[in-house]
């Protein structure tokens, strides 16, 4: 089975953007050495990512080539859209459609984001593993790295590593769902 992977930088206070989207201040930390906390090596090890409509729209924001043109790219949302170069549109429930997915062959799967997809694949317990790198930065208001109603999920830290930029990742192994009766 394929896992899949959410890596993904947080504000301190648990935001993944500004309220519109942009993820300007994750350039604003001074970068001397242009590290890529381990982005390099992550995106070797996948070949598929996942990413909603708002998140693909912000990539595509972004300017340039698309980044992911040597990855499988599936976008979701609520509603039909039509197939765009690199990227595959899927209206269909998320959870299933990934569930089958993580059964086919290939690499990791990369979970790009945003919240509410988070969620989703988090509440199914489709996620297997969270790569987060928390930036050195209070927002005070954005997009949460989960959106409404995520359950309790117990997570295991497996690795940390801290940058001398103030950025501190850590990943996690998903563990059972806890009740909350």
């Amino acid at each position: 089975m394929r896992k899949l992977s959410l890596y993904i930088a947080t504000s301190l206070d648990g935001f993944i953007a500004r309220s519109d989207g942009r993820v300007d201040w994750l350039d604003a930390v001074p970068n001397a050495d242009q590290l890529d906390y381990g982005y390099g090596a992550f995106i070797a090890s996948i070949d598929t990512t996942l990413m909603g409509n708002t998140t693909y729209q912000t990539v595509l924001d972004f300017g340039g080539e698309f980044p992911y043109q040597d990855q499988t790219n599936y976008v979701f949302s609520r509603s039909a859209q039509a197939n765009a170069p690199y990227v595959q549109h899927v209206s269909e429930d998320p959870a299933n459609f990934v569930r089958q997915l993580k059964q086919t062959d290939g690499r990791g799967i990369w979970l790009v984001g945003g919240g509410q997809l988070n969620t989703v694949l988090l509440n199914a317990g489709l996620i297997d593993e969270l790569i987060i790198t928390v930036a050195p930065i209070i927002l005070g208001t954005g997009i949460p790295l989960f959106g409404p109603t995520p359950i309790e999920t117990a997570c295991v830290r497996t690795r940390t590593e801290s940058f001398e930029t103030g950025f501190v990742q850590s990943t996690y192994r998903l563990g059972q769902t806890q009740s909350t009766n």
